[in-house]
């Protein structure tokens, strides 16, 4: 009788213990693949939706770069084979400028970003 109890007990236990399989608030539900290098980001631009958190995914293809958006409180470091995240949600709207942070050459200074956000 005692192991007739258990396997409902069971059952409802697997139910319980299973994942969600809906996004949970405030979860990216998107990546954007941004690749650096000398001298330039690609894309250079994005834009992105007031309120919805983005991951952003930067790839080095040469040296070590980084992205750095100060209104976004965003600055990222990369290395060639060593790809970095973030999670990004734009309290408001407006476009917010970015940069290179690392120095990582004489063009270092020509590698800008912009993300324009939207409502």
């Amino acid at each position: 009788m005692k192991g007739i109890l258990t396997l409902p007990m069971l059952f409802t236990l697997g139910a319980v213990a299973q994942p969600q399989s809906r996004p949970v608030a405030n979860e990216p539900t998107h990546t954007i693949e941004i690749h650096a290098h000398r001298f330039a980001f690609e894309p250079s631009e994005i834009s992105l939706k007031k309120g919805q958190p983005i991951t952003l995914r930067l790839i080095s293809d040469d040296v070590p770069h980084s992205l750095r958006i100060r209104d976004l409180q965003l600055n990222e470091e990369v290395s060639k084979g060593h790809p970095a995240e973030a999670t990004v949600n734009p309290a408001s709207t407006g476009d917010f400028h970015g940069e290179c942070g690392r120095f990582c050459g004489s063009g270092h200074g020509s590698m800008k970003f912009t993300v324009h956000v939207t409502e």
